[in-house]
């Protein structure tokens, strides 16, 4: 088969997007789960957290994987790995066996986000990239929403196990739909076990690369820090209910999805590189005003709630405009190793997120200022990281 057919952008859409469903899911049990397992909130926040390091475990493995025995193969063992972990995480009866269930669930998912990433770079170039990469980021901004939207009603009607048996359902769906429907993108003569090292060397020798990977790193841990501390802020602290709070995903959503169109509109008259410090510039805005909403205790509530509603969409707005060209640009110029190039980068940058959303329940103590000050100090290195490297250079 000619390694240039792109699967149907639909498929490339549900397997690129399913990764953040799980991760956001049951972000409104947290709680629950808290006070049903007898453990703090910042050890049950770890279960999000952990969900990274095997996330980034996995793309290493199942990209490097993808580039001598197929991207179709790879495909399907790591959705096999993630429905056995989403079982694993069905039958958790502490937070100890949830976090190891996490951690094979997250290795298992990783695989969507790798292989449908190799195989868009290596089927597509040049602007019909850039812009195929902001149209699926305009869809897939929708999915951390979906997740809470869904985990929220279903935690508020059945508790939270019933969340983590959608889980299992759709990772059995995932697994027959990709086995009917997804091709091989690559033939014999062009798979090959490329050598790690060298790739390594290559990725690491580009002071480029490796800012592309922290402002991708940062921007998805802010997203995820999000979602860990959001639901002790307005569950605990405003008194939602799950339900409510999963609705609160669509602002992210918006912000997202515009973000994501705006980018691609500017395609027409901006070089990547300039929006992708625009984007930034837009965050470090948003989070600086959720600072300055945080200081505000003394309105009531609901103002607290939309003036907090409203920084968040400012600053997420911001990751919409950045992240597309981010994840565009970064390994151009490894085209010839795409595959282990893609995971030994996706590596770097998910254990990044993962020290990053380590970081809020690190710091979780409970204060509306803990979160927005946390926010603002990534953003501020972001916005000079990139003007730096990426816009002058």
């Amino acid at each position: 088969m000619n390694k240039h057919v792109t699967p149907s952008i639909f498929l490339m859409i549900v397997l690129v997007a399913f990764p953040q469903i799980s991760e956001t899911i049951y972000s409104p049990s947290l709680p629950d789960i808290s006070v049903a397992f007898g453990a703090t909130n910042s050890s049950v926040q770890l279960t999000l957290s952990i969900y990274f390091v095997g996330f980034a475990v996995g793309v290493f493995c199942w990209g490097w994987i993808s580039d001598f025995i197929g991207r179709r193969p790879a495909m399907l063992g790591g959705l096999l790995f993630y429905g056995i972990g989403s079982f694993m995480c069905f039958y958790a009866d502490s937070v100890a066996f949830l976090l190891f269930s996490r951690l094979i669930q997250a290795f298992g998912a990783a695989t969507g986000s790798v292989i449908t990433q190799t195989i868009l770079r290596e089927s597509v170039s040049g602007s019909k990239r850039h812009a195929m990469f902001a149209q699926i980021s305009a869809v897939i901004a929708f999915t951390p929403a979906v997740g809470p939207l869904i985990g929220g009603w279903v935690d508020q009607v059945y508790g939270f196990k019933a969340v983590f048996f959608v889980l299992v359902i759709m990772s059995i769906l995932l697994f027959i739909y990709a086995y009917l429907r997804l091709p091989e993108t690559t033939n014999d003569s062009t798979r090959k076990k490329v050598a790690i090292f060298p790739v390594a060397k290559r990725i690491i020798s580009s002071p480029r690369v490796l800012v592309f990977g922290l402002l991708i790193g940062g921007i998805n841990g802010i997203l995820f820090s999000y979602y860990a501390e959001a639901p002790f802020i307005f569950i605990e602290h405003f008194h939602m209910s799950p339900g409510l709070y999963g609705f609160l995903g669509i602002v992210v959503a918006l912000a997202s999805i515009i973000g994501a169109m705006v980018s691609k509109k500017l395609l027409n008259k901006c070089q990547p590189e300039k929006i992708i410090h625009l984007g930034c510039l837009v965050m470090a805005g948003g989070s600086l005003f959720l600072v300055l909403v945080a200081t505000l205790t003394i309105l009531p509530n609901l103002m607290v709630i939309i003036s907090m509603l409203m920084a968040i969409f400012i600053m997420l707005l911001g990751a919409g405009i950045a992240l597309p060209n981010c994840l565009s640009l970064a390994l151009v110029g490894f085209q010839d190793v795409v595959g282990t190039a893609g995971a030994i980068f996706s590596l770097g940058y998910y254990f990044l997120v993962s020290l990053i959303t380590f970081g809020i329940s690190l710091i979780h103590n409970g204060s509306l200022m803990t979160m927005p000050l946390y926010f603002l100090v990534i953003s501020i290195m972001m916005l000079a990281l990139g003007k730096k490297y990426i816009v002058i250079h």
